[in-house]
């Protein structure tokens, strides 16, 4: 994978991770799309409306049903960010663009 990645969603108000970290939901105001985590192309697409409640998002495609825990927009900020599962990769979206980045190595300090 290229050291950055960038998806063009427009409208995102929330985005989470599959219970088995391979899927990324995102929720917009134009329906909920699911990406691989493997080469992060959208494998599934709904255009009805699903918003989050209670911090909860409901998945669609290979993921379908499954209830996932999803960080919202941060409307003061006009930001979302979160970290994979496994804490490899940062996500950061702002103005219709998701960047997707390696996160920094930790420093293991002794």
């Amino acid at each position: 994978m290229p050291k950055e990645t960038y998806l063009h969603v427009g409208g995102v108000v929330a985005m989470g991770f599959s219970r088995n970290g391979d899927y990324l939901l995102v929720i917009s105001h134009s329906g909920r799309g699911v990406y691989t985590m493997f080469d992060w192309q959208r494998v599934a697409r709904d255009a009805e409306l699903a918003y989050p409640e209670n911090g909860i998002g409901i998945g669609i495609g290979p993921i379908d049903g499954e209830r996932i825990r999803i960080t919202e927009m941060n409307y003061d900020t006009g930001e979302l960010n979160l970290n994979t599962p496994d804490g490899s990769m940062t996500l950061r979206y702002e103005s219709g663009t998701i960047e997707i980045a390696q996160s920094a190595p930790e420093q293991n300090h002794h």
